[in-house]
């Protein structure tokens, strides 16, 4: 157990930052979800509509750190191919 301080503090806000970053990680993974389930629907509106949602949800995630970039624009990207595809 830390003794500091600014250790204490430091153990505080971690925590805190964890449940924040496992809330909006969850949030991204809903989104990716709900576009996933419109797709295999077949339903293209519904994807569309679904991919709108979640394309700002993702790249908020990515710009916050809470998924990686890269992960984030791959997923958009595959994502839409399969929705063109419909």
């Amino acid at each position: 157990m830390a003794h500091h301080k600014s250790a204490l503090k430091r153990i505080r806000r971690n925590e805190r930052r964890r449940l924040i970053n496992g809330a909006r990680r969850s949030r991204v993974r809903t989104f990716v979800k709900a576009v996933e389930k419109a797709i295999a629907s077949g339903d293209k509106a519904a994807a569309e509509a679904a991919f709108k949602a979640a394309q700002p949800v993702l790249m908020r995630g990515a710009q916050i750190g809470v998924v990686h970039r890269n992960m984030a624009r791959r997923k958009l990207s595959r994502m839409a191919s399969r929705i063109n595809a419909l």
